[in-house]
């Protein structure tokens, strides 16, 4: 089985990180630049960096906090939020991240997909994508979570991965926040259509949670969370301990 990875995802507004429940009611957390370091420093395999709003708003993600979070940390950066363009992966990787997350952007202009891994290779490509059940079937949603855009979920990241992107990130609005666990369901559908990594996203509420995703869907690649992390319900170093205990292997 491959090193599963471990990323705590830093959601940022206003230059903070927040957190909400099923992207709704959006709570202060902490500094961006001084969590990536603690992340950095604890065992986290990656970090994720949104700028939550920067689409809804219209703007560029904003790059003085990026800059500083991206020299604060040795652990590999995907940044996404407010990606529209060519230029806007360009601005991103010249900031000090690894990888570049499309999403409303790449809704707007499938062909952003190409056009970035032609000139940086789909390994810098991230397709996050934002899904809900709708009438039984899994829908794409843009603009953190606010615009139903009536997209085939499964269907556009088949798409997507066809066009070059070289990762997924599944984020399940259904689960999100609550706490509950990973949407197994929607990551297994996900998981049948492409041979890309998958990673993990909404749902987590504890270490047994990282578990059974493991070993239910053992395609996918990393697990990501928020508030667990952030607010110390799930340390880091004990979630790969308990990894480990169970034959999941990850990177002590």
């Amino acid at each position: 089985m491959i090193t599963k990875r471990i990323i705590p995802c830093l959601d940022v507004k206003d230059g903070r990180v927040v957190k909400g429940v099923n992207f709704q009611g959006l709570a202060d957390v902490s500094s961006p630049v001084e969590l990536a370091k603690y992340y950095s420093s604890c065992g986290a395999d990656e970090l994720v960096f949104y700028d939550i709003t920067a689409s809804a708003e219209g703007r560029a993600l904003f790059t003085d906090i990026l800059r500083e979070a991206a020299s604060s940390v040795f652990i590999p950066l995907t940044v996404g939020g407010g990606i529209r363009t060519v230029d806007d992966f360009d601005r991103v990787l010249k900031c000090g991240a690894d990888k570049v997350s499309v999403n409303s952007g790449a809704i707007r202009d499938p062909s952003l997909i190409p056009q970035a891994a032609k000139r940086y290779g789909d390994q810098c490509v991230v397709l996050s994508v934002d899904a809900k059940r709708v009438d039984g079937r899994f829908r794409v949603f843009a603009k953190g979570g606010r615009e139903d855009t009536g997209i085939d979920a499964i269907e556009w990241i088949r798409a997507g991965v066809k066009n070059g992107a070289g990762e997924i990130v599944l984020n399940s609005i259904d689960t999100d926040g609550v706490k509950g666990g990973f949407d197994l369901e929607m990551l297994q559908a996900v998981c049948d259509v492409v041979d890309v990594p998958v990673i993990a996203s909404g749902g987590a509420g504890c270490i047994q949670d990282f578990v059974d995703l493991f070993q239910a869907l053992p395609k996918v690649d990393a697990g990501l969370a928020a508030s667990i992390f952030h607010f110390g319900e799930v340390k880091i170093p004990a979630l790969k301990k308990a990894l480990a205990v169970e034959g999941i292997p990850t990177r002590l």
